[in-house]
């Protein structure tokens, strides 16, 4: 079955960086294409960023722009999100998301928080 398992989130400094990965399981990595989202106390979830199939195609939520940077490794069937220049609004729970088959798989979720 479809597996995704996030880590790498933590407790950082504003304008500090994390880097998170999501390994996949369970499907063809290669030929789906990886998001991340995100989910802040009492919002709603967000798509953060895009990835193709091969990395070559990616998109981003505007107010991370120029900060995060959104990467796959076909070979490792992980999927990562360099996060740079962190702000506390970036606070939340990310999650790493495919779609296939039309049904929507999600990981546990792993915890970023932006504080001094």
């Amino acid at each position: 079955q479809v597996q995704l398992v996030e880590s790498g989130g933590g407790l950082v400094q504003p304008g500090g960086s994390l880097r998170l990965s999501c390994a996949a399981s369970g499907f063809t990595f290669s030929s789906y294409a990886m998001s991340w989202y995100r989910q802040a106390p009492g919002k709603e979830r967000e798509l953060v960023a895009t990835i193709g199939r091969t990395g070559a195609i990616t998109n981003y939520k505007d107010s991370v722009k120029g900060r995060f940077i959104i990467s796959r490794d076909n070979s490792k069937n992980t999927v990562y999100l360099q996060m740079n220049s962190l702000k506390p609004e970036d606070t939340a729970v990310y999650y790493c998301n495919t779609i296939r088959n039309r049904q929507a798989y999600w990981g546990q979720g792993t915890q970023v928080t932006v504080s001094s």
